[in-house]
């Protein structure tokens, strides 16, 4: 799925969700959200890296995620980090439900972005990681790291 730059803003990002967990697939979702709201996340005022997800008589909602009111929007301004429910149909909900009764599985928010005129949510079916396999990772990533400096250096 190719994303092209004018339809497509990123708002805000999770890189703690690959860090501590594997996440196995991921849903696009709409987010309800009040009309100041909106024009703070498009200035980019939010943060997830808190945040999670729930869901609750059959519907999925985020909660802790920071938007930080609108400076222009006063007596409409809402609460930063209320309950916010995340719109997905029946049965991509009905899915992850049966994933997350399994046991070790969880929701987690990866991203927020722009697409279009829509304020879009990426939430992701996770396992945990444990500490040895979070050690792999910072090996892995170390070792690019150093591939990618020695190949800069003999190519200068």
């Amino acid at each position: 799925m190719a994303k092209s730059k004018d339809n497509y803003k990123l708002i805000a990002q999770n890189k703690k969700a690959y860090h501590d967990y594997f996440v196995e697939e991921k849903f696009e979702c709409g987010i309800v959200l009040a009309g100041t709201e909106v024009k703070s996340l498009r200035q980019g005022k939010a943060s997830i890296k808190e945040s999670f997800v729930k869901i609750r008589n059959r519907e999925i909602y985020i909660q802790n995620m920071h938007i930080t009111p609108y400076e222009k929007g006063n007596i409409f301004n809402k609460d930063p980090v209320r309950t916010r429910k995340l719109l997905l149909n029946r049965f991509e909900i009905n899915k992850i439900e049966g994933a997350v009764s399994q046991k070790g599985y969880t929701l987690m928010p990866l991203k927020i972005y722009l697409k279009g005129s829509l304020m879009k949510v990426e939430i992701g079916l996770a396992k945990g990681k444990k500490l040895h396999d979070k050690r792999q990772d910072i090996a892995k990533k170390d070792q690019r790291r150093a591939a990618e400096k020695d190949f800069k250096i003999k190519n200068l």
